[in-house]
């Protein structure tokens, strides 16, 4: 390690400062041995003016406008004060990171970062510099008015890499501003335990007095922050006892890695205990994603396998197998399946595809073993009992790109409601649950939406927004996984560039008139008055829909495509799209509505643009008019265009064919959805192939159109969901949930 030779940078500064020559062969730094030296070391805390490795080398030779500019720096003025306490303390060597360093070198830096807590760990003497207390005393007390961006301390607790200095180096000399001594290590330990969550007895003895586990050494870094995201990770290895090489630019697999290699040699597993409070939610990786996610683990400890047996035991109903793992329960190598461990689990009560997975640590002295939600992969099965079974837990993380999206809520604001709460107020993906809380006073009801809703049956009574709002967050997160095990084939229908896939759920409000209709559509959220007919399920539902790609279109307009048993269908293409058509029944128009008989005719119940008690507020919808032609695009006339059945000898000339359909525009949707609850299940004439038929009168020949082929489909505000939707079996392989 590179050390700075105390006397000769104390004898530069006081010739540079008396105008006396210098000697510019005076060196400022020494390669010496950290365990043969008797060195003082000063504690992490960069400012904005350090001094760098190249500087001190070059320092005795710089002409006076460049070392005087040096010398003028905070960082300077800290590593002079530092020489100084030195000297006074009998120490003649010192080293400070900023300085003691050569950066330029990646291999040099890997191995200080490396070694760097066997450095701290065999100083002599750690100076920690509090540049911003002012006072003559250690403070006591959180002041968030003095320190607002460090929760209310000195910022040197908040920062990543100071942690290992104050539990590597046995002995802690503190200073104020004025470097005036303020305290020392073992005197403030109940101080420092209250700031930093560190146990006095591990201030005062180190680490190896009595080894805490993983999870509780991640919850001392919680609060703290690293300018680069990956020394969140390399900050914590000396505390882990694990070396492995920097790889700046990797973000957070810096701290996926650190995890892994600490798996390669103990067999601690509250590496696994984050999250077990339900705090955060977990994507797929079992692996954490930065120490935060193990805020809630201080008092994590470990349990041996004998005691660990005995309380899963005294509690549940054990295998008669599980009474001997062996050498089983301690071993999971990391393989390129996953992480391969066994496990003592259980099926999550009310869930097909979650399991309740036990660690052998627990949450203070007495308190039961902890536990984590596992989710199957593929399918297996397995009782009720508490089982001792082989997984692979998957550990590599899924690449992805950050998705910005908006839920499309604005009926639910037109219909009254009002969104009270949204809990956490933002998407990440260390925070992939966002859930909004919506209520109708008048209506005494509320509820939570996150492309799934829950309803509450207290009303508005039964407690604060936001306890709602975090209780259901906290629900949603144990039922992640669930519900998207009970989503449908995600697998798109393909029927042309117009054709897609939507799922949409529907749940009734029990106590109001409401039902709410997620889609996937958007994201769009809708609520509307219950007409009380059919049955509403609560599980997602998929529908091959017309004109998703349409970009004037909403979900209120989407089309779903029924595929009818009906023989002969005849093909046209349509602003160059494929469509298939039906033979139209006489006298059928664009806007019937009506149902299917058990023949799978249409049988016509009215016009929703002839009723008036239905068009009436909307007098501007206005059909469409496509361009249209024959099945091959073969046109073989000016006024003639052939279709072609599925059927021989079903072709039909089309007379000067002109093709309507129905408009998607907000007037339209807007009457689609005041006519949901009227019209549930009911089928809407949504194109019509209208041609030119002559009838002669007297002498007069008049043209009248009429509807040759027409197609039909249900709007999907219409849609009455009466079946329901078996859940996806089980998984062998194991992701976190």
């Amino acid at each position: 390690m590179h050390l700075i030779n105390v006397k000769a940078l104390l004898r530069w500064e006081t010739l540079v400062r008396r105008e006396e020559k210098v000697d510019h062969r005076i060196r400022m730094l020494e390669f010496r041995d950290d365990e043969s030296r008797n060195y003082a070391i000063l504690s992490h805390r960069w400012t904005l003016e350090e001094v760098s490795f190249e500087e001190m080398i070059d320092l005795a030779k710089m002409n006076r406008k460049e070392r005087d500019e040096i010398r003028q720096r905070d960082g300077y003025r800290k590593l002079l004060n530092s020489c100084e306490q030195a000297k006074r303390d009998g120490y003649e060597w010192l080293w400070v990171d900023t300085c003691c360093i050569d950066k330029r070198s990646s291999a040099e830096l890997s191995e200080a970062i490396n070694s760097m807590y066997r450095w701290y760990e065999n100083s002599r003497v750690c100076y920690t510099y509090l540049c911003d207390v002012p006072d003559s005393s250690f403070p006591t007390r959180s002041d968030d008015a003095r320190y607002p961006r460090s929760n209310g301390w000195p910022e040197w607790f908040s920062r990543g890499w100071t942690l290992q200095d104050m539990i590597a180096s046995s002995n802690v000399l503190f200073f104020n501003k004025d470097w005036q001594f303020i305290g020392d290590k073992r005197t403030l330990a109940p101080i420092l335990e209250d700031i930093t969550r560190v146990p006095q007895k591990i201030l005062r003895e180190g680490l190896s007095s009595n080894r805490p586990c993983f999870a509780q050494i991640m919850s001392w870094a919680t609060n703290r922050r690293t300018t680069r995201v990956e020394d969140k990770a390399y900050s914590l290895m000396g505390l882990l006892g694990i070396n492995m090489p920097l790889l700046y630019g990797e973000g957070k697999k810096a701290f996926h890695r650190l995890q892994l290699e600490f798996m390669r040699m103990s067999t601690d597993q509250s590496v696994f205990a984050w999250g077990f409070n339900g705090r955060h939610g977990r994507s797929g990786s079992i692996l954490a994603d930065d120490p935060t996610f193990f805020q809630d683990c201080n008092e994590v400890e470990l349990i041996d396998r004998d005691e660990f047996i005995q309380d899963l035991e005294t509690e549940y109903l054990l295998e008669e197998n599980l009474r001997s793992t062996e050498d089983r329960f301690g071993v999971f190598p990391i393989t390129n399946r996953g992480i391969q461990i066994w496990m003592y689990l259980r099926p999550c009560a009310g869930f097909t595809s979650v399991f309740e997975a036990f660690l052998p640590c627990r949450k203070g002295s007495s308190g039961p073993p902890l536990s984590i939600n596992l989710a199957l992969w593929k399918s297996d099965y397995y009782r009720r009992t508490l089982q001792f079974r082989q997984l692979y837990l998957r550990y590599q993380d899924t690449p992805y790109c950050d998705a910005i999206f908006e839920i499309d809520a604005s009926d639910i604001i037109e219909s009254g409601f009002t969104c009270c709460d949204t809990n956490p107020p933002t998407l990440t993906s260390t925070n992939p649950l966002c859930v909004q809380v919506y209520s109708d006073p008048h209506a005494d009801c509320r509820f939570a939406s996150w492309i799934h809703v829950t309803y509450d049956e207290s009303g508005t009574s039964g407690g604060s927004w936001d306890d709602y709002a975090k209780n259901t967050y906290t629900e949603m997160l144990a039922k992640g996984v669930e519900h998207v095990r009970s989503m449908p084939d995600t697998e798109a229908h393909s029927r042309g560039e117009h054709y897609g896939r939507v799922y949409i759920m529907q749940i009734h409000l029990p106590r109001p008139t409401w039902t709410v209709q997620i889609s996937t559509y958007g994201i769009r959220v809708d609520v509307f008055r219950y007409s009380g007919a059919g049955n509403i399920s609560s599980r997602w539902k998929g529908f091959d829909v017309d004109d998703i790609n349409e970009f004037s279109c909403d979900m209120r307009g989407l089309m779903i495509c029924d595929n009818l048993s009906v023989q002969n269908q005849h093909e046209l293409l349509i602003d160059g799209v494929p469509m298939e058509f039906l033979l139209a029944p006489s006298d059928i128009k664009l806007g019937d509505y009506g149902h299917l008989t058990d023949s799978m005719n249409f049988h016509c119940e009215g016009n929703i643009f002839v009723d008036p008690k239905y068009i009436s507020s909307k007098p501007y919808i206005i059909p469409k008019e496509h361009e249209r032609r024959g099945k091959d695009g073969y046109v073989s006339d000016s006024n003639y265009v052939k279709s072609r059945g599925t059927l021989a000898n079903t072709d039909v000339t089309l007379d000067k064919p002109l093709c309507l359909s129905l408009p998607s525009n907000h007037d339209f949707n807007s009457l689609l959805t005041s006519l949901s609850a009227r019209l549930t299940n009911r089928y809407l004439v949504t194109r019509v192939i209208q041609c030119a038929t002559h009838l002669i009168v007297g002498l007069a020949s008049i043209t009248d159109p009429t509807t040759l082929l027409y197609t039909i489909a249900k709007p999907l505000v219409w849609h009455q969901d009466e079946s329901t939707h078996s859940a996806c079996d089980g998984a062998t392989h194991f992701g976190t949930g």
